[in-house]
């Protein structure tokens, strides 16, 4: 385990010893490689809005050189780092955690899935020479993302609608608004800031993921953890050779609530530095967003009013991270 010296992020601080807390092992995990997961994915959609893939076909070759570019970046001074910022939304960020007040003990790199973003940011930091970084974030992107429309058609299948790419045909569209993120969580010691307990600090606050889906892949070192419908917070076990998966907003919408936009956090480690990549599916900016009227039983209706992903794109943008962003979007029943 390689643990980053990080002066970028020297400044911020944690109360305690960050112990880490129970792990939970109960989570979905689906196997992509048996007939019956796409039943699976269902359920675990339903319950959790979160599960765990193996036998998922991306390439460790892959997912190791990224990792290894990451460590490489962060482990640059500070005013290296920021060449590649500051993050508007894009690039790199320190402390800050979008526009509206929200920190964690958390530095990160966040591009837009297309060559000129990726190159926008690294040329400044790598000179001339970034395509060593840019082919491995571009590699695993490609791996990911082809691993997502998988799942996301395999989901349809579980829910026996048609087409079966009705979900990912929305992440393969030239307009698709993905976004990939690199987080570093340097290892948290010393007097401190924001905490849960005199023993947690919040590497990043809890929230939900306002794309379609999300795929989640860390290195060895505990921190993630989701909220259960009960409201109680579990550790997921880190699993550096999987993917964590997630449902974001816009799926619960497109299944009219059948599938839960998972809650979920990540807390700082006092001991060794966390390392994520997370690749978030989304629908192109015009994309207009409502429940699939296959999934409408009967006279069932919509739980939610039509919107553009640009719409809550924007309204998701505005908010803090612990906001119920879809709230707005719900439809009142009439009293």
């Amino acid at each position: 385990m390689v643990v980053l010296s990080n002066p970028g992020i020297e400044q911020l601080s944690c109360v305690g010893n960050c112990k880490p807390t129970t792990l939970f092992s109960g989570i979905p995990i689906i196997d992509l490689s048996k007939p019956d997961s796409k039943h699976l994915l269902v359920k675990a959609c339903e319950e959790f809005g979160f599960f765990k893939v193996v036998n998922h076909e991306v390439p460790m070759e892959l997912i190791s050189r990224l990792e290894s570019q990451a460590i490489n970046f962060f482990s640059l001074p500070l005013s290296e780092k920021e060449k590649a910022g500051p993050p508007n939304p894009f690039g790199y960020g320190n402390k800050s955690i979008g526009p509206n007040g929200d920190v964690g003990w958390v530095e990160y790199l966040l591009f837009t899935i297309n060559q000129e973003s990726i190159s926008q940011r690294l040329l400044p930091v790598f000179g001339h020479n970034p395509n060593e970084f840019r082919s491995a974030l571009n590699d695993y992107i490609s791996a990911v993302k082809k691993m997502a429309c998988e799942i996301l058609e395999m989901m349809a299948d579980g829910l026996i609608i048609q087409p079966r790419n009705v979900f990912s045909k929305l992440l393969m569209d030239e307009q698709s608004d993905s976004v990939f993120r690199l987080n570093h969580y340097p290892p948290c010691t010393g007097p401190g800031i924001q905490t849960l307990n005199s023993n947690n600090m919040i590497g990043f606050g809890e929230h939900t993921d306002p794309q379609i889906i999300s795929v989640l892949r860390s290195n060895n070192t505990s921190g993630l953890q989701i909220s259960l419908g009960d409201g109680n917070w579990i550790s997921v076990p880190p699993d550096q050779n999987s993917f964590f998966i997630n449902v974001g907003d816009s799926l619960q919408v497109m299944t009219n609530g059948r599938f839960k936009s998972v809650r979920h956090r990540v807390l700082a480690n006092s001991m060794k530095s966390r390392v994520s990549m997370i690749y978030f599916g989304g629908p192109p900016l015009s994309e207009k967003i409502a429940p699939l009227p296959p999934l409408m039983k009967g006279e069932e209706e919509s739980l939610y009013k039509e919107f553009t992903w640009f719409e809550y794109k924007r309204s998701a943008y505005n908010s803090r991270l612990a906001d119920n962003r879809l709230v707005l979007f719900q439809k009142i029943a009439a009293s």
